[in-house]
């Protein structure tokens, strides 16, 4: 089971916030997976959150371009904090579904559940403070630019055992795959 302290143990105490109970009580949410949000919390994740941003009141917030509306997770803004321009992970109300959407309001599939989004959280952010791969950069060699691509299917490979459903469809709409490709290149 995932705990606060694993989270914190990769992305830092600083990088790491739980919800305030009052917060997500009136989410139309399993309390289970509410209970995740307060006891585990939201870690800011490498070129994927740039912070937790829990939205606060009982509707969803998070607009997309299909009509729904999402309680807001994340805020991620590419490195430009003054934008107005805004990626962040959102969940749906009743099912528990959590979606990336994209600046427009596209809403990309992410994981079927709180549960699996943060399992997938741990296992990207974990590998990621513990490898290697980002300290090269663009800088690889041939040989460590396959070292690389592999490392990332592997890791792609352990993400979709978390969640098959992450990796399930039209990948075109689906930020597991999307997120881990763009490192093979």
């Amino acid at each position: 089971m995932l705990t606060h302290a694993a989270l914190v143990d990769w992305a830092g105490a600083e990088h790491v916030v739980r919800a305030d109970p009052d917060t997500v009580a009136p989410w139309l949410l399993p309390d289970e997976q509410k209970a995740l949000l307060v006891e585990v919390g939201v870690p800011a994740a490498h070129d994927l959150i740039e912070r937790a941003a829990l939205q606060s009141g009982a509707a969803p917030q998070l607009a997309t371009t299909d009509g729904r509306r999402l309680y807001q997770l994340t805020a991620n803004h590419h490195g430009h904090p003054a934008s107005d321009v805004l990626w962040a992970f959102g969940v749906e109300p009743i099912t528990g579904t959590v979606y990336y959407v994209l600046p427009g309001g596209e809403a990309w599939f992410a994981n079927s559940s709180i549960e699996r989004w943060l399992a997938c959280l741990h296992h990207y952010g974990l590998n990621l403070a513990r490898s290697r791969v980002l300290e090269l950069g663009d800088g690889w060699e041939e040989q460590e630019a396959g070292s690389a691509i592999a490392y990332f299917h592997r890791l792609a490979a352990e993400v979709r055992e978390i969640d098959p459903a992450a990796f399930a469809g039209s990948s075109s709409h689906l930020i597991w795959p999307e997120v881990l490709e763009l490192w093979y290149w």
